[in-house]
This record gives structure tokens, C-alpha cells and sequence, in this order.
């Protein structure tokens, strides 16, 4: 991500409230697994996360290694994070059936 796009997504993230907190029970599959759905929906997040300086640090490589998200900021207890939107697989159209007069 060159520093134009960078720039943008912190102008993005600016508005955004926190859509995931992270607190005592601290970096859990649980969370993991609503990073990922967050990140599916929403593509900019922002994670609020109550620990230690160093714990952060370290649960924000975290969360961008295991969701293979980008990091964008950080500000305080808050970090934002980015991952373009999954290509949805293409819907197959619905089998013609029927109708009761025989028709299509």
C-alpha cells in the first residue's frame, strides 16, 4: 500500500467507531473469528484493545498475521486495521423447474 492509499484509509478510519474490544480474556479465537467477520462486512475496522503497551504491540502483529490484514494506524488503546473484501464466488442461477401447467 503506497503512502497516497495509506493517507486515505486514515482519513476513512477517522469517522469509524471501534467495532471490536478486546479486554481482560484478551486475544481469543472468538475474537479472531469476529475480526474475520468484521473484516469480511466492513473491509476498515477499528479495535479497541485494553491491555499493556507491549501486549498490544504484540496482539496487533497478531490479529494482522492471523487475518492477513493490513495495518493502518495506531492511536492510544485503538488500532486500524484493513483487508480488501473476499471475491464472492459467483452465484449459480436457480435450476428452471416446472411450472403445474407444464410450462417453464
Amino acid at each position: 500500500m503506497n503512502s497516497e492509499q495509506l493517507k486515505q484509509m486514515k482519513s476513512q478510519a477517522h469517522q469509524l467507531k471501534p467495532v471490536i474490544m478486546i479486554g481482560q480474556a484478551g486475544l481469543t479465537e472468538a475474537v479472531l473469528k469476529e475480526i474475520e467477520i468484521a473484516l469480511d462486512t466492513h473491509e476498515l475496522i477499528k479495535i479497541k484493545i485494553r491491555a499493556e503497551r507491549d501486549d498490544r504491540k504484540q496482539m496487533q502483529q497478531q490479529i494482522c498475521t492471523k487475518t492477513k490484514a493490513e495495518f493502518i494506524q495506531n492511536i492510544g488503546q485503538i488500532i486500524v486495521i484493513y483487508r480488501k473484501k473476499p471475491e464472492e464466488a459467483k452465484k449459480k442461477p436457480a435450476p428452471h423447474t416446472r411450472r403445474r401447467d407444464g410450462t417453464r
